[in-house]
């Protein structure tokens, strides 16, 4: 999974990781960091995840604590997050301040991020009605059945296949107070099996009423899907608009520029794609003059030249 590194920042807060093995408290204020939580299999064969957690409410004082990054909980690829989970639940009550996590903080070398296992995720969001922010990277066995979440503004999946169980989960949920809304769509061949069509009631603008930030990224159906957002109504109160990491080519990009205008955004997110250059420079004029910030990096070949079948996705297994 080229391209996923090591979250830095969480919340606006700096990732530290929470140093287990070493017995001492740490330096920084409970609320002064976003603190990663993490395991090697291989070299932390003795301690288990539950052991550097409970090291973890020892050392740092849990009310305190505003975000948590959950990273290598063992071998993830044989063991679902699902007893992470539930240890963060049942210790909700001691986390008063919480306001963000993300599950599945992992690069390629701790586990691909189609390896990655886990379960039903919204527990999480039941056990914390103060949280403002939920990351999950993994898509393997992911579950997302529809949940109401009052505070909740910023969900982000990451994964080489999304589950169209967990996308239409997502997009029945009652989420009064979501503003930016990220979703690494992924490939067929790792699960990723939704299609355009079970986009419809996010790009209707009838779900999500706050949302300013919407990024469908890391698609085979890249081209579909700006097709699609191209006239679809929830693109008039958006601010910034991500469809990079995907198959988007000329055909996706000659839908955009013919629908409806774009000029109203912020920041319009490409990067990662097969459009040819006099197409980039298309964009590029008609909407840079307006101050949108156009991201058309990272120009990609397809396989052996294959044409469209060899366009690839920047994440997949």
């Amino acid at each position: 999974m080229s391209g996923v590194d090591h979250l830095q920042e969480l919340l606006g807060l700096p990732v530290v990781d929470f140093p287990h093995t070493s017995g001492a408290a740490p330096e920084q204020a409970a609320g002064a960091a976003a603190w990663r939580i993490s395991v090697d299999p291989y070299e932390d064969d003795e301690v288990t995840w539950d052991d550097a957690f409970k090291a973890f409410l020892e050392k740092v004082d849990p009310a305190g604590v505003r975000a948590l990054v959950v990273g290598q909980w063992g071998e993830a690829y044989d063991n679902s997050s699902s007893y992470v989970v539930e240890r963060l639940v049942a210790a909700a009550d001691r986390f008063t301040s919480l306001e963000a996590i993300f599950l599945g903080d992992m690069t390629m070398e701790e586990s691909e991020i189609s390896w990655i296992e886990h379960d039903d995720v919204t527990p999480l969001l039941t056990a914390f009605p103060a949280l403002v922010e939920l990351g999950v990277r993994g898509g393997t066995g992911l579950l997302f059945p529809a949940v109401k979440h009052e505070r909740l503004r910023s969900l982000t999946i990451e994964s080489g296949g999304l589950p169209v169980g967990v996308v239409r989960g997502v997009l029945d949920s009652e989420l009064p107070a979501l503003e930016r809304l990220n979703l690494w769509l992924g490939v067929s061949a790792y699960g990723g099996d939704a299609d355009v069509a079970d986009l419809a009631p996010l790009l209707s603008g009838t779900r999500f009423p706050l949302l300013t930030h919407l990024g469908l990224r890391n698609s085979e159906l890249q081209n579909e899907i700006a097709s699609a957002v191209a006239s679809a109504p929830v693109v008039a109160r958006l601010r910034v608009l991500g469809l990079s990491d995907g198959t988007l080519g000329d055909e996706g990009a000659a839908a955009l520029l013919e629908g409806q205008p774009l000029t109203h955004l912020e920041q319009l997110d490409l990067h990662h794609h097969f459009m040819t250059e006099p197409v980039e420079r298309r964009i590029v004029a008609a909407l840079e003059p307006h101050g949108v910030r156009v991201d058309v990096s990272e120009r990609e070949t397809p396989w052996g030249d294959g044409g469209v079948e060899g366009r690839y996705t920047s994440v997949a297994e």
